[in-house]
């Protein structure tokens, strides 16, 4: 079986640094795009858009914890 994250943690590790939830659920990929744009639009933007980036990487960190814990679940029921 494999090993549920909570998507609360998954989320709230994105919030603070965008990437780090994604780190928590094993999609490095995504981490590494987190940790290039995310410093790009605070810089680019003066500070003003940077948070953005945080709000949409804990919502994807969430919502790919909860995918896998729904599918583990559904696997588990068969």
């Amino acid at each position: 079986m494999k090993d549920l994250k909570s998507p609360g943690i998954a989320a709230v590790l994105s919030a603070i640094i965008p990437g780090v939830g994604q780190i928590y659920n094993g999609n490095f990929f995504w981490a590494i795009f987190w940790f290039i744009i995310t410093p790009g639009l605070w810089i680019g933007s003066g500070g003003l858009l940077g948070w953005i980036c945080h709000i949409l990487s804990a919502y994807f960190a969430y919502r790919t914890a909860k995918k896998n814990e729904l599918a583990a679940s559904s696997s588990s029921l068969v």
